[in-house]
């Protein structure tokens, strides 16, 4: 005789019939689906209706708890400063975009007004970059830390940047590998509590969101962005994390470069104090909104990437983790360099094609145990709001493989618009802030 306190198609039937769940049923369905109790097929159903029919505040916080509980919660109150007072945390997590290298350059540019920085990362999967791929080009790097050595790590430099532990939330990896092939991915009631129930469990006092919109992002349209944002906004808030969010555009990709080792090499340049301005524009207003989480609100951030503060951080972290910060970058062996076809300005160079072209040139991963090419991507040789010439160089194409150029150059030969010049073009960055 069963001794379960729910059965699970009388939980899939509530949401079916858009029902409300109780706070007991959610925590049984996370621990049960966890176990093994609800069949992959039930936890699949279930999924459906909650894409189709939703879920309240209520019910999103108590499914994020339930996956936060799945596992261990890191903590981060031991860490101190040099007179005894406890060190603060802030983190940042971005939904995903092109040429997205921000956390590179922001932790170590937060870290270096003594605030610690526990920035635990992933890896790309198709269009997308990964921020573990592209540190890994830096010779020696090490992705995976034991939590006494992330700790030593916060408290010596203040940042760190590495692999998850597969201890947080181990059900949300569970769960997410079953969306990703029942059509499931989209309800944002299970990507908000997906990302918030890793972050939560992460133990950090304050959390900024960079939402991204645009055809290189998961979500293309501004109110769906929208939707996401105010929802992961209201999960943080319900756990005690004082969390923002920025809505910010992803239909060009982000600075001048899409791949692992140059997008590694650009975000060196913006900790030297230059880069390009996007990209700096993105770094400053994420690094400000971290601060001002945990209070700091009077603070110089650009200066700390001019005057050299945020490089010795920087630097102190990719020695820290086996990285050797003076080492050469790889360099992909083969180039192929694609032209503008007209005079005029470039109006437009869409986000999703340079992103897809990155991958099939090696900078990406079709499946998650797929290898990448540290050298491979595309540099971006003018933005939207640039006058070109015909015949300048427009993109070039890099990667080991030269048999992939052409499925790249494919994806490529549409991605950049030219408009007469005098046409109004540029695109505003940071779209909405969100914050209850």
């Amino acid at each position: 005789m069963s001794t379960e306190a729910f059965d699970a198609v009388e939980i899939i039937r509530i949401k079916r019939d858009r029902g409300v769940l109780s706070a007991a049923q959610i925590d049984w369905t996370i621990d049960a689906y966890t176990r093994g109790v609800i069949a992959e097929e039930q936890m699949a159903a279930l999924n459906m209706a909650i894409l189709l029919n939703g879920m309240d505040r209520a019910e999103i916080s108590c499914w994020t708890t339930a996956m936060i509980n799945s596992g261990e919660r890191m903590d981060f109150s031991s860490l101190r400063n040099a007179d005894g007072t406890a060190k603060l945390t802030t983190d940042k997590h971005s939904t995903g975009g092109v040429g997205d290298k921000t956390t590179l350059p922001l932790a170590p540019l937060v870290a270096a007004f003594g605030v610690a920085v526990p920035q635990l990362s992933g890896r790309g999967l198709g269009h997308t970059g990964g921020t573990l791929d592209k540190l890994e080009s830096i010779p020696g790097w090490r992705a995976h830390l034991s939590n006494e050595a992330m700790m030593a790590q916060l408290s010596d430099c203040g940042a760190v940047i590495c692999a998850a532990g597969s201890g947080l939330a181990p059900a949300d990896k569970k769960l997410y590998a079953l969306r990703d092939v029942t059509g499931t991915v989209e309800a944002i009631p299970l990507i908000a509590s997906s990302i918030m129930s890793k972050k939560i469990a992460e133990g950090t006092g304050a959390l900024v969101l960079d939402v991204k919109v645009g055809s290189g992002a998961f979500m293309k349209d501004l109110a769906q962005a929208r939707e996401l944002a105010t929802t992961m906004v209201a999960l943080g808030q319900d756990a005690g994390v004082r969390t923002v969010a920025l809505l910010t555009n992803m239909d060009t990709p982000l600075g001048r470069t899409a791949g692992n080792a140059i997008e590694v090499a650009e975000s060196i340049e913006v900790l030297a104090g230059g880069g390009p301005a996007d990209l700096v524009e993105l770094t400053v207003a994420l690094a400000t909104e971290m601060l001002a989480a945990v209070g700091m609100t009077d603070v110089d951030v650009a200066s700390a990437l001019k005057d050299g503060r945020a490089m010795d951080v920087w630097r102190r972290m990719i020695r820290s983790q086996g990285g050797d910060p003076d080492a050469a970058l790889p360099v992909a062996r083969e180039s192929e360099v694609l032209y503008a076809q007209a005079d005029g300005v470039l109006s437009a160079l869409d986000a999703m094609d340079v992103g897809v072209a990155a991958w099939r040139l090696g900078a990406g991963r079709a499946r998650r145990e797929d290898p990448v090419q540290a050298g491979a991507g595309v540099l971006m040789h003018a933005k939207p709001g640039d006058v070109v010439r015909r015949g300048q160089p427009l993109l070039t194409m890099l990667t080991d493989t030269p048999e992939r150029f052409e499925r790249a150059r494919n994806v490529l030969e549409g991605a950049a618009t030219i408009a007469p010049e005098g046409s109004r073009s540029g695109q505003q960055l940071i779209l909405e802030r969100i914050a209850e």
